[in-house]
């Protein structure tokens, strides 16, 4: 396997060809693992078909399984930075997959006991993988290891959907024990490529915590709250962009046709543009990417002019905004942990990433029901923020750690 050692000799060659082979195996591991996301996916219509449950209480154990996720990404990386991240991986993943091709069997008052801690776990796995792709690469030289994991992740998502119709022809129960039986596969194909690593020891003068090293790094909290404000926005997407069109009598297939082109240009972009700005600073690139989408969710509010166009002109906007920021944020995240907190920092970055789904249809939902014209300027507005408040986080200063 190379090491970071090994790395460090292609100096000013951030490349696909410089980056070690541990990190092209947990990026197919990525691959496969969102192509097999099934229940994610399938939950809320298991629930309601096989299991005959009624929505609400369908809801709330697939919500079960988000809070889960949420928890796993705010604490699941500690156990990784104290106990090697390949054996958390491997450990969490193992139980996930079990768990998962078990849920048949299940009663429903297990599945509100076991939902929660597969999400947790897979949280957990997850940042696990993420922290050995960073730790593989030199601190500056990661934003290509991080685009190569995002494009594995949304070609699994691409591949994912027609692979589940074609498997739910048999059946909800089909899926899940196929969902946890790949699983487990990639956990042991996984783990004859990845070498047991000694978890890193912290200085005397570095943060013992995340929280601690947070309270002494403000413009990294400060770049995370408008990390936060953009998911608000960006989840948009799945919740009242779909509404907004249905409502400007467009059909539901310019809206897959939306998403369809977001994917292809996430799959085709994201790679390319990391390498051509990975020697760029990081806040610019991460500032442009919020303002881009900014705009983007701003342009659905135009209906003056033809309405199918202008959505392929905010989709076009808002994803090449993603490709700017997501990327290079995750990244420079990273590059800002101290080795023996770089799972937590992964964690944290990704819970601020994903907390819009949790809160943005509720949201977005209240503010279109009341005025559905505001909903696409105020989305304007808070992604906006977020550019300000990243490029303001260059400004504050670090305080002292005994301060």
């Amino acid at each position: 396997m190379s090491t970071p050692g090994a790395v460090r000799e292609h100096s000013g060659r951030s490349d696909l060809r410089a980056l070690p082979r541990v990190v092209w195996v947990l990026a197919a591991g990525r691959l496969v693992s969102s192509a097999s996301a099934f229940l994610l996916l399938f939950l809320v219509l298991y629930l309601t078909g096989p299991r005959g449950l009624d929505i609400v209480p369908a809801g709330l154990l697939a919500g079960s399984n988000g809070v889960g996720a949420l928890l796993g990404n705010l604490t699941g990386g500690r156990f990784g930075d104290r106990h090697g991240h390949r054996r958390v991986l491997l450990l969490s993943a193992s139980v996930v997959g079990v768990l998962t091709a078990l849920i048949p069997w299940q009663p429903v008052w297990l599945l509100a006991l076991t939902l929660p801690v597969i999400g947790y776990l897979g949280a957990t796995a997850s940042l696990g993988q993420g922290a050995l792709a960073a730790l593989a690469v030199p601190v500056g030289s990661r934003r290509a290891s991080v685009a190569v994991s995002r494009a594995a992740s949304n070609a699994g998502f691409v591949v994912g959907p027609p692979l589940s119709a074609l498997l739910a022809t048999r059946g909800y129960d089909v899926l899940l024990v196929v969902d946890g039986v790949l699983t487990l596969v990639l956990r042991i194909v996984t783990a004859r490529f990845l070498t047991e690593e000694a978890p890193a020891e912290r200085a005397p003068d570095a943060p013992a915590g995340v929280w601690q090293a947070l309270r002494t790094d403000r413009s990294l909290a400060v770049l995370l709250v408008g990390v936060v404000l953009v998911d608000l926005v960006y989840r948009q997407l799945y919740s009242t962009v779909p509404l907004h069109l249905r409502d400007q009598g467009q059909p539901l297939a310019l809206y897959t046709a939306l998403i369809a082109v977001g994917s292809a240009l996430i799959l085709l972009l994201e790679i390319p543009v990391a390498l051509w700005l990975r020697h760029r600073p990081a806040v610019p690139v991460i500032a442009t990417g919020f303002a881009l989408v900014a705009a983007g969710f701003a342009l659905f509010g135009v209906t003056s002019l033809d309405v199918a166009l202008v959505a392929v002109v905010a989709m076009v906007t808002l994803t090449a905004g993603e490709i700017l920021y997501k990327t290079t944020a995750t990244a420079h995240v990273l590059d800002a942990a101290p080795g023996h907190l770089v799972g937590r920092y992964q964690g944290l970055y990704t819970a601020a990433a994903t907390s819009g789904s949790m809160v943005s249809a509720p949201l977005g939902g209240l503010v279109y029901a009341a005025r559905p014209g505001w909903l696409w300027p105020l989305c304007g507005v808070v992604a906006g923020l977020g550019a300000v408040l990243a490029l303001g986080s260059t400004r504050v200063r670090a305080r002292a750690p005994g301060r």
